[in-house]
Protein backbone atom coordinates (compact mmCIF):
# COMPACT_ATOMS: atom_id res chain seq x y z
CA UNK A 1 0.00 0.00 0.00
CA UNK A 2 2.90 2.35 0.74
CA UNK A 3 4.35 2.03 -2.76
CA UNK A 4 0.89 2.64 -4.14
CA UNK A 5 0.57 5.83 -2.13
CA UNK A 6 3.86 7.11 -3.52
CA UNK A 7 2.53 6.85 -7.07
CA UNK A 8 -0.74 8.74 -6.58
CA UNK A 9 -0.99 11.69 -8.96
CA UNK A 10 1.33 10.19 -11.57
CA UNK A 11 0.55 8.37 -14.79
CA UNK A 12 0.33 5.02 -13.02
CA UNK A 13 -1.03 6.32 -9.80
CA UNK A 14 -3.21 3.32 -9.29
CA UNK A 15 -0.11 1.24 -8.97
CA UNK A 16 -0.25 -2.49 -9.24
CA UNK A 17 -2.65 -2.84 -6.36
CA UNK A 18 -5.65 -1.28 -8.08
CA UNK A 19 -5.13 -2.49 -11.63
CA UNK A 20 -2.66 -5.38 -11.76
CA UNK A 21 -3.04 -6.69 -8.23
CA UNK A 22 -3.12 -10.36 -7.34
CA UNK A 23 -6.80 -11.27 -7.42
CA UNK A 24 -8.32 -12.09 -4.06
CA UNK A 25 -11.43 -14.11 -5.04
CA UNK A 26 -13.07 -13.88 -1.62
CA UNK A 27 -12.57 -10.12 -1.37
CA UNK A 28 -13.61 -9.49 -4.98
CA UNK A 29 -16.80 -11.53 -4.56
CA UNK A 30 -17.68 -9.56 -1.43
CA UNK A 31 -17.03 -6.25 -3.22
CA UNK A 32 -19.20 -7.20 -6.21
CA UNK A 33 -21.99 -8.79 -4.15
CA UNK A 34 -22.17 -5.96 -1.61
CA UNK A 35 -22.17 -3.23 -4.25
CA UNK A 36 -24.60 -5.08 -6.51
CA UNK A 37 -27.01 -6.02 -3.72
CA UNK A 38 -27.09 -2.46 -2.53
CA UNK A 39 -27.81 -1.25 -6.05
CA UNK A 40 -30.57 -3.85 -6.44
CA UNK A 41 -32.17 -2.63 -3.24
CA UNK A 42 -31.74 1.05 -4.14
CA UNK A 43 -33.36 0.57 -7.53
CA UNK A 44 -36.07 -1.62 -6.03
CA UNK A 45 -36.97 1.32 -3.81
CA UNK A 46 -37.04 3.68 -6.77
CA UNK A 47 -38.84 1.42 -9.24
CA UNK A 48 -41.55 0.26 -6.86
CA UNK A 49 -43.11 3.68 -7.29
CA UNK A 50 -43.12 3.39 -11.09
CA UNK A 51 -44.54 -0.14 -10.96
CA UNK A 52 -47.41 0.98 -8.69
CA UNK A 53 -48.02 4.28 -10.51
CA UNK A 54 -51.61 3.42 -11.62
CA UNK A 55 -52.62 2.59 -8.01
CA UNK A 56 -50.91 5.65 -6.55
CA UNK A 57 -52.63 7.85 -9.14
CA UNK A 58 -56.06 7.04 -7.65
CA UNK A 59 -54.91 7.32 -4.01
CA UNK A 60 -52.87 10.53 -4.11
CA UNK A 61 -54.11 12.41 -7.20
CA UNK A 62 -57.88 11.85 -7.31
CA UNK A 63 -59.48 13.75 -10.17
CA UNK A 64 -62.34 13.47 -12.59
CA UNK A 65 -59.72 13.11 -15.32
CA UNK A 66 -57.89 9.75 -14.98
CA UNK A 67 -55.41 10.74 -17.70
CA UNK A 68 -54.39 13.80 -15.68
CA UNK A 69 -54.06 11.70 -12.50
CA UNK A 70 -51.79 9.21 -14.25
CA UNK A 71 -49.64 11.96 -15.79
CA UNK A 72 -49.33 13.75 -12.42
CA UNK A 73 -48.19 10.48 -10.85
CA UNK A 74 -45.55 10.07 -13.56
CA UNK A 75 -44.49 13.70 -13.11
CA UNK A 76 -43.94 12.97 -9.40
CA UNK A 77 -41.94 9.90 -10.45
CA UNK A 78 -39.82 12.20 -12.63
CA UNK A 79 -39.39 14.70 -9.77
CA UNK A 80 -37.37 12.10 -7.89
CA UNK A 81 -35.05 11.91 -10.87
CA UNK A 82 -34.95 15.68 -11.19
CA UNK A 83 -33.30 16.06 -7.78
CA UNK A 84 -30.68 13.40 -8.50
CA UNK A 85 -28.07 15.92 -9.75
CA UNK A 86 -28.23 17.64 -6.35
CA UNK A 87 -27.57 14.30 -4.70
CA UNK A 88 -24.75 13.70 -7.18
CA UNK A 89 -23.07 16.96 -6.17
CA UNK A 90 -23.63 16.46 -2.44
CA UNK A 91 -22.56 12.83 -2.22
CA UNK A 92 -19.96 13.18 -4.96
CA UNK A 93 -18.12 15.78 -2.91
CA UNK A 94 -18.45 13.63 0.22
CA UNK A 95 -17.20 10.56 -1.67
CA UNK A 96 -14.16 12.39 -3.06
CA UNK A 97 -13.28 13.97 0.28
CA UNK A 98 -14.24 11.36 2.89
CA UNK A 99 -14.30 8.07 1.01
CA UNK A 100 -16.35 5.70 -1.17
CA UNK A 101 -17.49 3.22 1.48
CA UNK A 102 -19.14 5.51 4.01
CA UNK A 103 -20.79 7.62 1.34
CA UNK A 104 -22.84 4.81 -0.10
CA UNK A 105 -23.70 3.61 3.40
CA UNK A 106 -25.40 6.99 3.86
CA UNK A 107 -27.19 6.81 0.49
CA UNK A 108 -28.63 3.33 1.05
CA UNK A 109 -29.95 4.36 4.49
CA UNK A 110 -31.63 7.51 3.20
CA UNK A 111 -33.15 5.63 0.26
CA UNK A 112 -34.57 2.83 2.40
CA UNK A 113 -36.12 5.14 4.98
CA UNK A 114 -37.68 7.42 2.35
CA UNK A 115 -39.22 4.44 0.57
CA UNK A 116 -40.64 2.97 3.76
CA UNK A 117 -42.15 6.38 4.52
CA UNK A 118 -44.19 6.21 1.30
CA UNK A 119 -45.77 3.02 2.65
CA UNK A 120 -46.84 4.87 5.78
CA UNK A 121 -48.32 7.99 4.14
CA UNK A 122 -51.99 8.83 4.57
CA UNK A 123 -53.86 9.16 1.28
CA UNK A 124 -55.66 12.12 -0.27
CA UNK A 125 -58.95 10.85 1.14
CA UNK A 126 -57.47 11.04 4.65
CA UNK A 127 -55.56 14.35 4.73
CA UNK A 128 -56.31 16.06 1.42
CA UNK A 129 -53.69 18.04 -0.50
CA UNK A 130 -51.01 17.30 2.13
CA UNK A 131 -50.91 13.68 0.88
CA UNK A 132 -49.47 14.37 -2.61
CA UNK A 133 -47.14 16.98 -1.08
CA UNK A 134 -45.69 14.42 1.34
CA UNK A 135 -45.43 11.91 -1.50
CA UNK A 136 -43.37 14.38 -3.54
CA UNK A 137 -41.10 15.02 -0.51
CA UNK A 138 -40.44 11.28 -0.18
CA UNK A 139 -39.69 11.05 -3.90
CA UNK A 140 -37.24 13.93 -3.63
CA UNK A 141 -35.41 12.21 -0.76
CA UNK A 142 -35.25 9.00 -2.82
CA UNK A 143 -33.79 10.90 -5.76
CA UNK A 144 -31.28 12.68 -3.53
CA UNK A 145 -30.02 9.34 -2.23
CA UNK A 146 -29.88 7.72 -5.66
CA UNK A 147 -27.76 10.63 -6.88
CA UNK A 148 -24.93 9.33 -4.71
CA UNK A 149 -25.47 5.58 -4.95
CA UNK A 150 -24.57 4.63 -8.51
CA UNK A 151 -21.29 6.54 -8.64
CA UNK A 152 -20.14 5.09 -5.33
CA UNK A 153 -20.94 1.51 -6.26
CA UNK A 154 -19.40 1.74 -9.74
CA UNK A 155 -16.22 3.42 -8.52
CA UNK A 156 -15.82 1.09 -5.56
CA UNK A 157 -15.97 -2.02 -7.76
CA UNK A 158 -13.82 -0.55 -10.54
CA UNK A 159 -11.11 0.56 -8.13
CA UNK A 160 -10.86 -3.02 -6.84
CA UNK A 161 -10.93 -4.68 -10.29
CA UNK A 162 -7.97 -5.90 -12.38
CA UNK A 163 -7.47 -3.66 -15.40
CA UNK A 164 -8.41 -6.38 -17.90
CA UNK A 165 -11.61 -7.33 -16.02
CA UNK A 166 -12.93 -3.91 -15.09
CA UNK A 167 -15.80 -4.03 -17.58
CA UNK A 168 -16.81 -7.50 -16.43
CA UNK A 169 -16.66 -6.66 -12.71
CA UNK A 170 -18.65 -3.44 -13.05
CA UNK A 171 -21.23 -5.05 -15.37
CA UNK A 172 -22.78 -6.62 -12.28
CA UNK A 173 -23.57 -3.10 -11.06
CA UNK A 174 -25.35 -2.45 -14.36
CA UNK A 175 -27.18 -5.78 -14.25
CA UNK A 176 -28.31 -5.12 -10.69
CA UNK A 177 -30.38 -2.19 -11.95
CA UNK A 178 -32.53 -4.74 -13.79
CA UNK A 179 -32.46 -6.83 -10.63
CA UNK A 180 -34.03 -3.93 -8.74
CA UNK A 181 -36.76 -3.51 -11.35
CA UNK A 182 -37.39 -7.27 -11.38
CA UNK A 183 -37.57 -7.45 -7.59
CA UNK A 184 -40.13 -4.64 -7.57
CA UNK A 185 -42.30 -6.45 -10.11
CA UNK A 186 -42.06 -9.77 -8.23
CA UNK A 187 -42.96 -8.10 -4.93
CA UNK A 188 -46.00 -6.39 -6.44
CA UNK A 189 -47.19 -9.58 -8.16
CA UNK A 190 -46.74 -11.62 -4.97
CA UNK A 191 -48.64 -9.06 -2.90
CA UNK A 192 -51.46 -8.95 -5.44
CA UNK A 193 -51.67 -12.74 -5.48
CA UNK A 194 -52.05 -12.93 -1.70
CA UNK A 195 -54.82 -10.33 -1.30
CA UNK A 196 -58.04 -9.52 -3.11
CA UNK A 197 -58.26 -6.40 -5.34
CA UNK A 198 -60.20 -4.45 -2.71
CA UNK A 199 -57.53 -5.03 -0.06
CA UNK A 200 -54.77 -4.22 -2.57
CA UNK A 201 -56.25 -0.81 -3.35
CA UNK A 202 -57.06 0.02 0.28
CA UNK A 203 -53.95 -1.09 2.22
CA UNK A 204 -51.89 -3.89 0.60
CA UNK A 205 -50.21 -1.45 -1.82
CA UNK A 206 -48.17 -0.33 1.21
CA UNK A 207 -46.47 -3.72 1.63
CA UNK A 208 -43.89 -3.38 -1.19
CA UNK A 209 -42.77 -0.02 0.21
CA UNK A 210 -42.43 -1.36 3.75
CA UNK A 211 -40.43 -4.36 2.49
CA UNK A 212 -37.61 -1.89 1.83
CA UNK A 213 -36.85 -1.83 5.57
CA UNK A 214 -35.88 -5.51 5.40
CA UNK A 215 -33.81 -4.90 2.27
CA UNK A 216 -32.11 -1.95 3.97
CA UNK A 217 -31.10 -4.12 6.93
CA UNK A 218 -29.57 -6.77 4.65
CA UNK A 219 -27.73 -4.20 2.55
CA UNK A 220 -26.25 -2.41 5.56
CA UNK A 221 -25.13 -5.71 7.09
CA UNK A 222 -23.27 -6.66 3.90
CA UNK A 223 -21.77 -3.25 3.19
CA UNK A 224 -20.42 -2.82 6.72
CA UNK A 225 -18.09 -5.73 5.98
CA UNK A 226 -16.32 -3.72 3.27
CA UNK A 227 -13.06 -1.81 3.52
CA UNK A 228 -12.26 1.45 1.80
CA UNK A 229 -11.26 1.43 -1.89
CA UNK A 230 -7.48 0.93 -2.31
CA UNK A 231 -7.20 3.87 -4.71
CA UNK A 232 -8.94 6.28 -2.33
CA UNK A 233 -7.02 4.94 0.68
CA UNK A 234 -3.75 5.52 -1.16
CA UNK A 235 -4.76 9.11 -2.01
CA UNK A 236 -5.79 9.72 1.58
CA UNK A 237 -2.52 8.33 2.93
CA UNK A 238 -0.57 10.53 0.51
CA UNK A 239 -2.63 13.63 1.31
CA UNK A 240 -3.78 13.90 -2.33
CA UNK A 241 -7.56 14.05 -1.89
CA UNK A 242 -9.35 17.01 -3.50
CA UNK A 243 -10.20 20.02 -1.36
CA UNK A 244 -13.01 21.18 -3.67
CA UNK A 245 -14.02 18.28 -5.98
CA UNK A 246 -16.88 20.19 -7.63
CA UNK A 247 -14.68 23.13 -8.65
CA UNK A 248 -11.92 20.82 -9.87
CA UNK A 249 -14.43 18.79 -11.89
CA UNK A 250 -15.14 21.85 -14.06
CA UNK A 251 -11.59 23.17 -14.21
CA UNK A 252 -10.09 23.15 -17.70
CA UNK A 253 -11.56 22.69 -21.17
CA UNK A 254 -10.79 18.99 -21.43
CA UNK A 255 -12.50 18.18 -18.13
CA UNK A 256 -15.62 20.16 -19.06
CA UNK A 257 -15.72 18.46 -22.47
CA UNK A 258 -15.60 15.00 -20.88
CA UNK A 259 -18.44 15.89 -18.53
CA UNK A 260 -20.63 17.10 -21.41
CA UNK A 261 -19.81 14.02 -23.49
CA UNK A 262 -20.71 11.84 -20.51
CA UNK A 263 -24.01 13.68 -20.10
CA UNK A 264 -25.28 13.95 -23.68
CA UNK A 265 -23.46 11.01 -25.24
CA UNK A 266 -23.63 8.37 -22.52
CA UNK A 267 -26.09 9.04 -19.69
CA UNK A 268 -28.92 10.44 -21.81
CA UNK A 269 -28.77 7.77 -24.51
CA UNK A 270 -28.42 4.64 -22.40
CA UNK A 271 -31.14 5.74 -19.98
CA UNK A 272 -33.91 6.34 -22.51
CA UNK A 273 -33.26 2.90 -24.04
CA UNK A 274 -33.45 1.24 -20.61
CA UNK A 275 -36.63 3.07 -19.64
CA UNK A 276 -38.20 2.36 -23.00
CA UNK A 277 -37.55 -1.35 -22.49
CA UNK A 278 -39.10 -1.37 -19.03
CA UNK A 279 -41.57 1.42 -18.21
CA UNK A 280 -42.54 2.41 -21.75
CA UNK A 281 -43.02 -1.26 -22.58
CA UNK A 282 -45.13 -1.80 -19.45
CA UNK A 283 -47.40 1.21 -19.98
CA UNK A 284 -47.71 0.40 -23.70
CA UNK A 285 -49.02 -3.07 -22.85
CA UNK A 286 -51.33 -1.89 -20.06
CA UNK A 287 -52.78 1.24 -21.66
CA UNK A 288 -52.51 1.11 -25.43
CA UNK A 289 -52.90 -2.64 -25.91
CA UNK A 290 -55.41 -3.22 -23.07
CA UNK A 291 -53.40 -6.08 -21.56
CA UNK A 292 -54.30 -7.22 -18.05
CA UNK A 293 -52.01 -5.47 -15.54
CA UNK A 294 -50.72 -8.69 -13.98
CA UNK A 295 -50.05 -10.30 -17.36
CA UNK A 296 -48.21 -7.16 -18.53
CA UNK A 297 -46.02 -7.10 -15.41
CA UNK A 298 -45.23 -10.79 -15.80
CA UNK A 299 -44.15 -10.38 -19.43
CA UNK A 300 -41.97 -7.35 -18.70
CA UNK A 301 -40.53 -9.03 -15.58
CA UNK A 302 -39.64 -12.25 -17.42
CA UNK A 303 -38.01 -10.26 -20.21
CA UNK A 304 -36.05 -8.23 -17.64
CA UNK A 305 -34.79 -11.44 -16.01
CA UNK A 306 -33.45 -12.71 -19.33
CA UNK A 307 -31.97 -9.29 -20.14
CA UNK A 308 -29.62 -9.39 -17.14
CA UNK A 309 -27.37 -11.61 -19.24
CA UNK A 310 -26.87 -8.88 -21.88
CA UNK A 311 -25.45 -6.41 -19.36
CA UNK A 312 -22.84 -8.87 -18.13
CA UNK A 313 -22.02 -10.06 -21.66
CA UNK A 314 -21.32 -6.59 -23.02
CA UNK A 315 -19.45 -5.52 -19.89
CA UNK A 316 -17.18 -8.55 -20.38
CA UNK A 317 -16.94 -7.91 -24.14
CA UNK A 318 -15.91 -4.29 -23.57
CA UNK A 319 -12.72 -5.56 -21.89
CA UNK A 320 -11.81 -7.14 -25.23
CA UNK A 321 -13.15 -4.85 -27.97
CA UNK A 322 -13.29 -1.53 -26.10
CA UNK A 323 -16.07 0.42 -24.41
CA UNK A 324 -17.04 2.69 -27.30
CA UNK A 325 -17.79 0.18 -30.05
CA UNK A 326 -20.76 -1.70 -28.47
CA UNK A 327 -22.30 1.59 -27.30
CA UNK A 328 -22.20 3.14 -30.79
CA UNK A 329 -23.59 -0.02 -32.41
CA UNK A 330 -26.32 -0.25 -29.76
CA UNK A 331 -27.42 3.34 -30.39
CA UNK A 332 -27.58 2.82 -34.15
CA UNK A 333 -29.58 -0.41 -33.82
CA UNK A 334 -32.01 1.24 -31.39
CA UNK A 335 -32.87 3.96 -33.90
CA UNK A 336 -33.49 1.32 -36.58
CA UNK A 337 -35.37 -1.27 -34.53
CA UNK A 338 -37.41 0.46 -31.80
CA UNK A 339 -40.53 1.14 -33.90
CA UNK A 340 -40.59 -2.32 -35.56
CA UNK A 341 -40.19 -3.99 -32.16
CA UNK A 342 -43.13 -2.10 -30.64
CA UNK A 343 -45.30 -2.81 -33.69
CA UNK A 344 -44.43 -6.48 -33.28
CA UNK A 345 -45.45 -6.30 -29.62
CA UNK A 346 -48.78 -4.73 -30.60
CA UNK A 347 -49.53 -7.35 -33.25
CA UNK A 348 -48.64 -10.21 -30.89
CA UNK A 349 -50.16 -8.97 -27.62
CA UNK A 350 -53.59 -7.93 -28.91
CA UNK A 351 -54.02 -8.89 -32.59
CA UNK A 352 -57.74 -8.06 -32.57
CA UNK A 353 -57.07 -4.51 -31.47
CA UNK A 354 -54.17 -4.12 -33.90
CA UNK A 355 -56.31 -5.37 -36.79
CA UNK A 356 -59.15 -3.04 -35.80
CA UNK A 357 -56.76 -0.06 -35.73
CA UNK A 358 -55.48 -1.04 -39.17
CA UNK A 359 -58.81 -1.94 -40.75
CA UNK A 360 -61.05 0.69 -39.12
CA UNK A 361 -58.87 3.58 -37.96
CA UNK A 362 -60.45 6.33 -35.89
CA UNK A 363 -60.15 9.62 -37.80
CA UNK A 364 -60.94 12.99 -36.20
CA UNK A 365 -61.40 16.05 -38.42
CA UNK A 366 -62.45 19.54 -37.55
CA UNK A 367 -61.59 22.90 -36.09
CA UNK A 368 -60.66 23.63 -32.50
CA UNK A 369 -59.38 20.10 -31.87
CA UNK A 370 -57.25 21.10 -28.90
CA UNK A 371 -56.90 18.46 -26.20
CA UNK A 372 -55.47 19.25 -22.76
CA UNK A 373 -54.65 16.06 -20.81
CA UNK A 374 -54.59 18.04 -17.53
CA UNK A 375 -57.99 19.70 -17.93
CA UNK A 376 -60.32 19.37 -14.97
CA UNK A 377 -63.91 18.90 -16.05
CA UNK A 378 -64.83 19.36 -19.70
CA UNK A 379 -62.47 20.20 -22.52
CA UNK A 380 -62.88 23.67 -24.01
CA UNK A 381 -64.28 22.62 -27.40
CA UNK A 382 -66.61 19.89 -28.69
CA UNK A 383 -63.75 18.33 -30.66
CA UNK A 384 -61.56 18.39 -27.55
CA UNK A 385 -64.32 16.58 -25.65
CA UNK A 386 -64.47 13.97 -28.40
CA UNK A 387 -60.71 13.43 -28.14
CA UNK A 388 -61.04 13.16 -24.36
CA UNK A 389 -63.72 10.46 -24.77
CA UNK A 390 -61.39 8.48 -27.04
CA UNK A 391 -58.36 8.94 -24.78
CA UNK A 392 -60.22 7.81 -21.66
CA UNK A 393 -60.99 4.55 -23.43
CA UNK A 394 -57.42 4.11 -24.66
CA UNK A 395 -58.47 4.39 -28.31
CA UNK A 396 -55.79 5.47 -30.80
CA UNK A 397 -56.89 8.11 -33.29
CA UNK A 398 -55.51 10.12 -36.19
CA UNK A 399 -56.12 13.86 -36.06
CA UNK A 400 -56.66 15.49 -39.44
CA UNK A 401 -57.25 19.24 -39.00
CA UNK A 402 -58.95 20.88 -41.98
CA UNK A 403 -58.74 24.53 -42.91
CA UNK A 404 -62.22 24.60 -44.41
CA UNK A 405 -64.07 23.79 -41.19
CA UNK A 406 -65.56 26.67 -39.23
CA UNK A 407 -66.47 27.22 -35.59
CA UNK A 408 -66.84 24.09 -33.48
CA UNK A 409 -67.60 21.75 -36.37
CA UNK A 410 -65.87 18.38 -36.21
CA UNK A 411 -66.32 14.79 -37.27
CA UNK A 412 -65.24 11.42 -35.86
CA UNK A 413 -65.12 8.44 -38.22
CA UNK A 414 -64.57 4.84 -37.17
CA UNK A 415 -63.77 3.16 -40.43
CA UNK A 416 -66.57 4.32 -42.74
CA UNK A 417 -69.01 5.17 -39.94
CA UNK A 418 -69.44 8.68 -38.54
CA UNK A 419 -70.36 8.88 -34.84
CA UNK A 420 -70.91 11.38 -32.05
CA UNK A 421 -67.89 10.57 -29.85
CA UNK A 422 -69.34 12.47 -26.88
CA UNK A 423 -72.32 10.10 -26.76
CA UNK A 424 -71.37 6.72 -25.23
CA UNK A 425 -74.54 5.21 -26.67
CA UNK A 426 -73.12 5.85 -30.15
CA UNK A 427 -69.37 5.59 -29.55
CA UNK A 428 -69.10 2.28 -27.72
CA UNK A 429 -71.35 0.23 -30.06
CA UNK A 430 -69.51 1.71 -33.05
CA UNK A 431 -66.13 0.76 -31.56
CA UNK A 432 -67.36 -2.76 -30.79
CA UNK A 433 -68.74 -3.18 -34.30
CA UNK A 434 -65.38 -2.06 -35.72
CA UNK A 435 -63.54 -4.73 -33.71
CA UNK A 436 -62.24 -2.58 -30.84
CA UNK A 437 -62.26 -4.57 -27.59
CA UNK A 438 -62.08 -2.23 -24.60
CA UNK A 439 -61.92 -4.84 -21.83
CA UNK A 440 -58.56 -5.96 -20.48
CA UNK A 441 -57.27 -9.17 -22.02
CA UNK A 442 -54.67 -11.86 -21.34
CA UNK A 443 -52.81 -12.94 -24.49
CA UNK A 444 -52.35 -16.66 -25.19
CA UNK A 445 -48.98 -18.21 -24.37
CA UNK A 446 -47.69 -18.11 -27.96
CA UNK A 447 -48.44 -14.39 -28.20
CA UNK A 448 -46.99 -13.67 -24.74
CA UNK A 449 -43.75 -15.40 -25.76
CA UNK A 450 -43.46 -13.08 -28.77
CA UNK A 451 -43.95 -10.02 -26.55
CA UNK A 452 -41.29 -11.27 -24.15
CA UNK A 453 -38.85 -11.85 -27.03
CA UNK A 454 -39.45 -8.34 -28.36
CA UNK A 455 -38.71 -6.82 -24.94
CA UNK A 456 -35.64 -9.06 -24.56
CA UNK A 457 -34.33 -7.65 -27.86
CA UNK A 458 -34.84 -4.12 -26.52
CA UNK A 459 -33.01 -5.37 -23.42
CA UNK A 460 -30.17 -6.48 -25.71
CA UNK A 461 -29.93 -2.92 -27.05
CA UNK A 462 -29.92 -1.64 -23.47
CA UNK A 463 -27.20 -4.14 -22.51
CA UNK A 464 -25.00 -2.99 -25.41
CA UNK A 465 -25.24 0.63 -24.32
CA UNK A 466 -25.37 0.17 -20.54
CA UNK A 467 -23.14 -2.84 -19.83
CA UNK A 468 -19.76 -1.13 -20.52
CA UNK A 469 -20.68 2.25 -19.04
CA UNK A 470 -19.68 1.93 -15.39
CA UNK A 471 -16.11 1.03 -16.34
CA UNK A 472 -16.04 3.71 -19.05
CA UNK A 473 -17.17 6.52 -16.74
CA UNK A 474 -14.75 5.50 -14.00
CA UNK A 475 -11.89 5.45 -16.51
CA UNK A 476 -12.77 8.88 -17.93
CA UNK A 477 -12.02 10.87 -14.78
CA UNK A 478 -9.02 11.20 -12.41
CA UNK A 479 -9.28 9.55 -9.00
CA UNK A 480 -9.25 12.68 -6.83
CA UNK A 481 -12.47 14.02 -8.42
CA UNK A 482 -13.85 10.77 -9.85
CA UNK A 483 -16.94 10.48 -7.64
CA UNK A 484 -18.12 14.02 -8.42
CA UNK A 485 -17.10 14.11 -12.08
CA UNK A 486 -18.85 10.80 -12.78
CA UNK A 487 -21.98 11.38 -10.72
CA UNK A 488 -22.94 14.87 -11.90
CA UNK A 489 -23.28 14.20 -15.67
CA UNK A 490 -24.62 10.69 -15.12
CA UNK A 491 -27.45 11.84 -12.88
CA UNK A 492 -28.31 14.92 -14.91
CA UNK A 493 -28.57 12.72 -18.00
CA UNK A 494 -30.45 9.88 -16.37
CA UNK A 495 -32.50 12.19 -14.15
CA UNK A 496 -33.85 14.51 -16.82
CA UNK A 497 -33.64 12.61 -20.10
CA UNK A 498 -34.61 9.26 -18.57
CA UNK A 499 -36.53 10.07 -15.42
CA UNK A 500 -39.11 12.12 -17.27
CA UNK A 501 -39.38 9.65 -20.17
CA UNK A 502 -42.53 7.95 -18.79
CA UNK A 503 -44.21 11.34 -18.38
CA UNK A 504 -43.04 12.82 -21.69
CA UNK A 505 -43.81 9.74 -23.77
CA UNK A 506 -47.27 9.26 -22.22
CA UNK A 507 -47.99 12.98 -22.64
CA UNK A 508 -47.09 12.74 -26.34
CA UNK A 509 -49.38 9.73 -26.67
CA UNK A 510 -52.23 11.56 -24.92
CA UNK A 511 -51.78 14.65 -27.11
CA UNK A 512 -51.50 12.83 -30.42
CA UNK A 513 -53.73 9.81 -29.91
CA UNK A 514 -51.00 7.62 -31.43
CA UNK A 515 -49.79 4.89 -29.02
CA UNK A 516 -46.46 4.69 -30.88
CA UNK A 517 -45.75 8.43 -30.96
CA UNK A 518 -44.01 8.47 -27.56
CA UNK A 519 -41.17 6.46 -29.11
CA UNK A 520 -40.05 9.52 -31.05
CA UNK A 521 -38.69 10.91 -27.80
CA UNK A 522 -36.47 7.83 -27.46
CA UNK A 523 -35.32 8.06 -31.07
CA UNK A 524 -34.49 11.76 -30.80
CA UNK A 525 -32.42 11.42 -27.62
CA UNK A 526 -30.58 8.33 -28.89
CA UNK A 527 -29.77 10.06 -32.19
CA UNK A 528 -28.20 12.95 -30.26
CA UNK A 529 -26.25 10.49 -28.08
CA UNK A 530 -25.01 8.60 -31.14
CA UNK A 531 -23.54 11.73 -32.72
CA UNK A 532 -21.87 12.88 -29.49
CA UNK A 533 -20.44 9.43 -28.72
CA UNK A 534 -19.24 8.74 -32.26
CA UNK A 535 -17.29 11.98 -32.63
CA UNK A 536 -16.20 13.01 -29.13
CA UNK A 537 -16.04 10.01 -26.77
CA UNK A 538 -12.47 8.71 -26.31
CA UNK A 539 -11.75 5.01 -25.85
CA UNK A 540 -10.82 4.26 -22.23
CA UNK A 541 -10.46 0.49 -22.00
CA UNK A 542 -7.26 -0.59 -20.26
CA UNK A 543 -6.52 2.83 -18.78
CA UNK A 544 -4.83 2.96 -15.38
CA UNK A 545 -7.00 4.32 -12.59
CA UNK A 546 -4.64 7.08 -11.43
Amino acid sequence: MASMAENVGGADASGGEADDHVIDPKRDRLVIVASSLGTVFEWYDFFIYGTLAPVLATLFFPTTNPTAAFLLTLATFGAGFGVRPIGAVLFGVIGDRLGRKYTFLITITLMGLATAAVGMLPTYAQIGIAAPILLVVCRLLQGLALGGEYGGAAIYVAEHAPRNKRGFYTSFIQASVIGGFLLSVVTVLTTNALVDPEARDSWAWRIPFLVSLLLLAVSLWVRLKLKESPVFQAMKDAGKTARNPLRESFRGGRQVKLIFVSLFGIAAGLTVIWYTAQFQGLYFLQNALRIDDTAARLMVGIAAAFSIFWFILFGWLSDRVGRKKPIVIGYALTILLIFPLFHWMAAAANPELSEAMERNPVIVQGAGCDYNPFAQGQQATPCGRALDALTRRGIAYHLEPTSGWRGDAYQVRIGARTVDAEDPAQLEPALAAAGYRLEKTVPPLSSAVQVVIAIIIIGLLSGMTYGPVAALLVELFPARIRYTSLSVPYHIGTGYFGGFLPFISQYIVARTGDPFSGLWYTVGVVAMALVVTLFWLPETSGKNLD
